[in-house]
């Protein structure tokens, strides 16, 4: 038993002393106290900047019509290039008009046939009527021929009815577009059977102007009409861009055409139609893309990277290096999110070198080594920034 404690306080002896000669060693290699923290540091710069916000955006032809037949018969010719840009008027498709140019033939001897016979009663009347006069004929030769021509004449009416109908139905054997716009592909192929009832056979949409629809909350509603009846306009009258799926901006301003009437109850929202110039048929229906509306322009704005701003317990945060490379921990108040940036209303001034990476190591008082800041390059095919959130609340004081 008293072995084995003498056996254990020569092993912790032994222990203190290579920790001993190794703790001398490194004074005698005079290896350095560890160094200070590295950072990464940006300068808050005062310049004007956009406060804008943004939603999602489907796009539609500004009209849309729909191509149907109206008479029955089989298909035997398309006349346009699916996706082409027809004129209105343009014929798109034809119809077996052999049957529609018989109807129109019959439709013909029948009228000439209620024409010859109005002639003939027409004379008889005229005949009938002085003999009448001079009681050389009875009254009721009178009525006949009377009525005989009053039949005719009705039978005459008829028969021009129904070469009028003839007429037109061996018109819509020719399909036409009622508009100018891109034409769609076709859901009919020649040989069908078509109807007035059997859906339709393409679209045809006018893209220039192309429309947007979008949806907006009540509060952003409010707070559009608000800034713009506070500049004198409209809520009609806010300029609008359009962000496409690549991020890059398209060159032409729009402008809200359609405000819906009412709120949607379901969703709480406004749905807003937008009319952007697309002369070139860029654009397309069924695209995506963000509408973004400026609301105003802060002057002498500071921004700092998000990144830099840190939330604890509703107070905002940022840690600012100082001439002297220490750290100073302090309250802002922050205002709108400017892309990936926040706007600082009040806690900063510009020129202060504000960390952006690193400050998960650094307390107050402490001393760093400050290094400019890089921000990571975007990732390949990556859209543009962010849209704008709503303001965020000011610290508490």
């Amino acid at each position: 038993m008293t072995g084995r404690v003498r056996t254990g306080h020569c092993v912790a002896a032994l222990a203190c002393a290579a920790a001993l000669f190794l703790a001398g060693c490194d004074k005698e290699k005079g290896v350095p106290p560890p160094s200070n923290p590295v950072v990464q540091v940006i300068e808050a710069v005062q310049r004007d900047v956009p406060v804008y916000m943004e939603w999602v955006g489907a796009m539609d032809g500004n009209i849309n019509a729909a191509i149907r037949p109206q008479v029955t018969g089989y298909l035997v010719k398309q006349n346009y290039r699916e996706g082409d840009l027809v004129k209105k008027g343009q014929l798109l498709f034809e119809i077996d008009p052999r049957t529609f140019q018989a109807a129109v033939d019959e439709a013909t001897g029948i009228r000439a046939q209620k024409v010859a016979r109005l002639e003939t009663t027409t004379a008889n009347l005229a005949r009938v009527k002085p003999l009448a006069e001079k009681n050389a004929v009875s009254q009721k030769d009178l009525d006949d021929a009377t009525g005989a021509y009053q039949s005719a004449k009705a039978e005459l009416e008829a028969a021009d009815a129904n070469l009028k109908t003839a007429r037109l139905n061996l018109g819509f054997t020719q399909i036409t577009s009622p508009i100018t716009g891109i034409a769609g592909i076709a859901k009919a192929q020649l040989g069908d059977l078509l109807s007035p009832s059997g859906g339709e056979l393409t679209t045809v949409s006018a893209v220039d102007p192309i429309k947007v629809y979008f949806n907006i909350s009540e509060q952003e509603y409010l707070k559009i009409a608000t800034a713009a009846s506070s500049a004198g306009k409209t809520a009609q009258d806010v300029p609008l861009d359009l962000i496409l799926v690549d991020g890059s901006i398209y060159g032409h301003k729009g402008k809200v055409s359609v405000l819906n009437r009412q709120v949607d109850v379901a969703t709480g929202t406004f749905k807003v139609a937008s009319l952007f110039p697309n002369p070139n048929n860029l654009l397309r229906p069924g695209q995506f893309g963000r509408i973004r509306a400026t609301m105003k322009t802060v002057k002498g704005a500071l921004l700092v990277p998000q990144r830099a701003v840190t939330e604890m317990q509703g107070k905002f945060l940022l840690a600012v290096v100082g001439a002297d490379n220490k750290v100073d921990i302090r309250p802002v108040v922050v205002g709108e999110r400017i892309g990936s940036d926040w706007l600082i209303a009040q806690g900063l001034k510009p020129g202060e070198k504000v960390i952006a990476e690193g400050t998960q190591k650094v307390r107050p008082g402490m001393t760093v080594e400050a290094k400019p800041f890089v921000a990571a390059a975007p990732a390949a095919g990556a859209p543009g920034k962010a849209a704008s959130a709503p303001a965020a609340p000011a610290a508490k004081e």
